[in-house]
């Protein structure tokens, strides 16, 4: 298992930037993929981006390509969430989340995953 901290949600006005980092941690296992996922209130959670950390192939929803970069520290197990020009309805709770075993990264579902991080909280004003 996977333990997940992300650091780096916050409060910005609508086109500003933000920047999500995701740690994974464990004893006996390493990501295979991590992603970033959503959920706005009232709504079910989405996934926005994900990385396969070898060799780094990212993936990306419409709703947010070409606004968001996601990239990876393979080293140090960590991804990264770039969001630039950003709109309101990127106002969420963003969860990253991990797997250590091949399978469906991209397009997934939460189902898709076994490891979660507790969640950061972005609000983008207009």
């Amino acid at each position: 298992q996977l333990q997940l901290v992300e650091s780096g949600g916050g409060s910005v006005q609508a086109g500003g930037s933000l920047r999500l980092s995701c740690t994974a941690s464990s004893n006996t296992a390493s990501a295979f993929c991590m992603a970033w996922f959503r959920q706005a209130p009232g709504k079910e959670r989405e996934e926005v981006a994900a990385i396969i950390m070898m060799p780094g192939v990212p993936w990306y929803a419409d709703s947010v390509k070409g606004r968001c970069t996601i990239s990876r520290n393979y080293a140090n197990s960590t991804a990264f969430l770039q969001m630039d020009r950003v709109k309101p309805e990127d106002s969420a709770m963003y969860y990253c989340a991990a797997r250590s075993s091949s399978g469906r990264c991209f397009s997934a579902t939460p189902d898709d995953f076994s490891d979660w991080g507790q969640g950061t909280q972005v609000a983008v004003s207009s």
